[in-house]
Order: structure tokens, then sequence, then C-alpha cells
């Protein structure tokens, strides 16, 4: 088990407040709020985002790239984009000093169990949680119909057949299409070429690769469709201000 390594005096880190600090060569994020103190991986889930940078609200930081939020106490992830907890660690008190000690593993923790007792309590161990379900197998394109007409409104239908991997909602939903049409391949050809332009959740969104794939594949299965251009466009950058009322719900963003 990893010891526990003094990592700041506690007259460093105002209250509330925050610092970055290293333990055995993580980068931690520590928090001092309401005469505790607390511990996270210095890591937002989504895309690497520092934490410690972020602004702190009661027990509550938000990465300062796309403003997911993490439970200080736990790890918690709170708000989108971030789906998954980041790691917290165990923190004592001991002559006015602070101690942080590691939690084992790579696994990020989501629960944490605290105590609240007096200033100098050592929180206790973090319990692991398994990973998020691996991403769902390639949507299979829905049969199109000869007589459908290629607009607009029917590539971003298509295109709804194609979700997130990690939150499982369309991309149309998410707000990641910002632009959509279509144009003969040739002016003698029945033939069309679509292009979108599609942004991603942060530039280095993991699942981009397979988003792309699979959006070329939905729009392919039409009957008119000899090409499909997809754009990556990440200006302006994708919040997530621009989901959709049906999306917010299935996330359970209110």
């Amino acid at each position: 088990m990893n010891e526990f390594i003094r990592v700041a005096s506690t007259k460093e880190v105002p209250d509330p407040g925050k610092t970055l600090v290293e333990v055995d060569g993580d980068m931690v994020a520590l928090f001092h709020v309401n005469n505790h103190f607390y511990a996270i991986d210095d890591v937002c889930t989504h895309d690497g985002g520092p934490l410690a940078d972020g602004e702190l609200r009661d027990y509550t930081i938000a990465c300062p790239r796309h403003g997911a939020k993490f439970d200080i106490r736990t790890g918690s992830a709170l708000t989108m984009p971030a789906v998954r907890p980041t790691r917290a660690h165990r923190v004592k008190v001991e002559d006015e000093s602070v101690w942080v000690q590691l939690c084992e593993g790579t696994s990020t923790s989501e629960e944490v169990s605290k105590s609240y007792s007096s200033h100098t309590s050592v929180q206790s161990s973090s319990k692991q949680t398994p990973l998020q379900p691996s991403a769902p197998n390639a949507p299979v394109p829905s049969p199109v119909s000869e007589e459908s007409q290629l607009s607009e409104d029917l590539i971003r239908e298509m295109l709804k057949e194609v979700k997130d991997p990690e939150l499982f909602v369309n991309i149309v939903d998410l707000g990641l299409i910002y632009a959509a049409s279509h144009e003969p391949v040739s002016d003698d050809s029945e033939k069309q070429k679509i292009s979108i332009d599609m942004t991603m959740t942060s530039p280095a969104c993991p699942a981009g690769p397979q988003l792309i794939s699979d959006a070329k594949r939905v729009l392919s299965s039409h009957p008119h469709v000899e090409e499909v251009e997809v754009r990556i466009v990440m200006d302006p950058p994708w919040s997530p201000d621009k989901m959709t009322e049906a999306a917010r719900d299935q996330l359970g963003i209110f």
C-alpha cells in the first residue's frame, strides 16, 4: 500500500482554495474547503484537462477546457461532457501539515467514504468501480427508400443512427453536426456527394475516428450517394449548450 506523503502546510492553501501537488510522481489537485482537505487526480476524464486550474465552487471543481464538473470529495463526474470519475485519494492533517496517500490501482474511483468529524481526520479508502462499458458495435444503416430525396433534414435524420460510444447519445442531438449539404458528383450524374461539418467534444476526443467512420458508413447507405466528406471543425468549440433538449433529458441534465 502507498504511504502518506507530506504535500503542503495547512497555511499554504486558503479556505476555500486549491493547489497542485506532486505525490509519488502523480499530479494531484489538493482542495481546502470548510476546514477539510480533499485530493483528486489533476485529470479531467473527458480530455485530460488540468482540474487544479478550474473554478472551485463549494465541493465542485470545473475543468477549464469544457466545463465538466467533478466532486472534490469523491472524484465523481457531475456534469457533461465527463462521464467517468477521476481518482480520489486519502488525506490527513497532522501538526499543521497535509498528507496524501494515493489510491491503489490505476482505475478512477467513483466513491470515497468521507469523515467530517474533525479537521485532522483521515479520509477512508476509496472504492474502485468499473470503467464504462465498452463501445457498442458500429451502427447498421437502416434501409433507405429509392424515393427518399436527399435533403439536409434527411442527412441529419440518418446521422442520428451514429451514437457517441461513451454517452450513447446520437451525434445530432449532441450538437456535433454544424452543417450538412449535398451536390451532384458531376453535371451528368444522379449520384450525390454529401459534405458535413462535424465537431468533437474535445480536440483529443478518443471516439473521433469511430464517429467519422460511422457517419460515412450510414450516409453511404443511401442509394444516391457516391461520396461522403466529413470535415472536422473545432471553431466554434463544442459546449454542452449545443445539445438538444432530448439529449439533456437522456443524460439527466436539467
